[in-house]
């Protein structure tokens, strides 16, 4: 008597419908970091400055800026440590965010496809705006950012974080089997792209030993393509944006799958596990 009935929706309709719920879910993602959306995007930039800062200090220190590429020493810096924490963020947010088992997935338009695309383009959103800023105010106050190709290094950007979504999708299905081993593994995955991701360091200057230590990483290759794309001066010999993407896809493929089984498999007891 009371039963409600859903009336049917073009394609298009839904497509909108999925859209609002996306769009109000990054919201809802963006705040859960801080009540302030615009605090939450600060404290983002400021984290990002820190570690241009750090790196730009060491390197001074141990007189390692004549070995980047000729051209502006922090552009250099930043090529590599937007990629690396738009990767890692991305990877995270994908990871930590809610599964078949969480309460938001009472509600009935809610699904996990919708609370990955949230948490995805949540990541990506306050990464692009933090970086916009940042350039801005260095081309602004400092000196003029001239970058090569931009459309090639944002691309570059986009691949970083398609290939963090891409590890955190796979996490995301392994997570309610294996809950500490998740958070254990996200934890030594962002250490130790500190390193292997290959942004304190261009691949045309490693020697063959060194590069085979690296180049299974699709975010090394990532980084080492925006270099080639930011600078007029540096050609990437040892790296290939393809091989990044097609990692990514077949991590995307695998986690759709790992996802797939584990929602067949939900149970609202893994909420507690967590």
């Amino acid at each position: 008597m009371f039963r409600s009935t859903r009336k049917p929706q073009s394609g298009l309709g839904t497509a909108l419908a999925m859209a609002e719920l996306v769009y109000h879910s990054i919201v809802r993602s963006i705040r859960r970091e801080h009540n302030n959306a615009f605090l939450a995007i600060g404290m983002n930039i400021l984290q990002m400055v820190i570690f241009v800062l750090a790196f730009y200090v060491m390197f001074t220190v141990l007189g390692l800026k004549g070995a980047s590429i000729r051209g502006d020493f922090l552009l250099y810096l930043m090529t590599g440590i937007f990629l690396y924490m738009t990767h890692i963020k991305a990877m995270g947010a994908v990871a930590m965010s809610e599964g078949p088992a969480s309460p938001m997935m009472q509600h009935a338009p809610m699904n996990t496809i919708i609370s990955i695309c949230s948490a995805a383009f949540g990541a990506l959103y306050i990464q692009v705006l933090s970086l916009f800023l940042i350039l801005f105010i260095y081309h602004v106050a400092f000196v003029p950012v001239q970058v090569d190709q931009p459309f090639g290094a944002f691309g570059m950007l986009l691949l970083a974080w398609f290939t963090g979504v891409a590890v955190g999708l796979v996490l995301l299905a392994v997570k309610p089997w294996f809950p500490t081993f998740v958070r254990v593994f996200t934890q030594i995955y962002q250490r130790a792209n500190m390193i292997a991701s290959g942004k304190m360091f261009v691949a045309n200057t490693l020697p063959s030993f060194m590069l085979a230590m690296f180049d299974w990483n699709p975010l090394f290759h990532a980084i080492d393509q925006s270099r080639g794309y930011a600078f007029i001066n540096y050609n990437p010999r040892y790296s290939s944006w393809e091989y990044a993407f097609w990692v990514g896809v077949v991590l995307v493929m695998v986690g759709l799958m790992g996802e797939f089984y584990t929602r067949r498999n939900a149970s609202v007891s893994w909420e507690a596990r967590r």
